[in-house]
């Protein structure tokens, strides 16, 4: 498990590597979000990172988001969380209470149980579609060819698309995906680009990402799921 001093300098040194690949990319240090995965990470360890400033996070689960997430909310109101894994159409409504951003928009299923529940709520998340750049059978999202399409058919449902989310694929060079995450995004008007991880987020800064999801390099390696 990490050590609370740990987070801390963990923070310090990624951000001074955000700041230094937004000087390379001429890039503005502030138009980069930083989304701290914590998903499998205690609330304590959390609630650090948060007490120190660390506005954005990311679940991957809506149940454990559910366990954690109300009192760190009651503490850290500022707080705003990312739903960055796979999204079943049997937990939308209860993704609609807990989420401020739902990144994973990925089938007509998700589609429609946001359409069913957009009135029911004061407070609606920002929507992304996540599109899966690599075509990879095993991982979610709507190919790149279909995105355009799928993103317009988001609208004439009158979900309010904000963004895009991709993932390239494991142990390959990621800057091509990356290329085609925001030539996807530009086409479809769409300002938000949330791509790069750990090892990646330099060269997805460079390419365009205005998020990066990062776990490891906050909070360390996890003892099981390691990512």
């Amino acid at each position: 498990m990490p050590k609370n001093n740990k987070i801390i300098d963990n923070l310090n040194l990624l951000k001074n590597e955000i700041k230094e690949a937004c000087n390379i990319s001429k890039r503005k240090g502030d138009s980069i979000n930083l989304v701290a995965v914590s998903k499998t990470i205690e609330s304590l360890y959390i609630c650090e990172a948060a007490k120190y400033g660390q506005i954005s996070f990311g679940e991957n689960k809506v149940q454990e988001a559910k366990k954690k997430w109300p009192q760190i909310k009651k503490l850290y109101p500022k707080t705003r969380l990312h739903m960055i894994g796979p999204l079943q159409s049997n937990k939308v409504k209860e993704a609609l209470q807990i989420f401020d951003v739902i990144e994973t928009v990925d089938r007509e299923k998700i589609v429609v149980e946001l359409k069913k529940n957009i009135k029911k709520y004061q407070y609606f998340p920002d929507l992304y579609v996540q599109i899966n750049i690599g075509e990879e059978k095993q991982k979610n999202g709507c190919s790149p060819v279909e995105a355009k399409s799928f993103i317009n058919d988001c609208f004439s449902y009158g979900l309010n698309i904000t963004g895009i989310m991709g993932i390239p694929p494991f142990n390959t060079e990621p800057a091509p995906y990356f290329a085609l995450l925001t030539k996807i995004a530009k086409e479809s008007h769409l300002n938000n680009i949330s791509m790069g991880m750990s090892n990646d987020f330099k060269k997805a800064i460079y390419l365009g990402a205005t998020s990066i999801r990062i776990g490891t390099k906050i909070f360390g390696e996890r003892e099981t799921n390691k990512s």
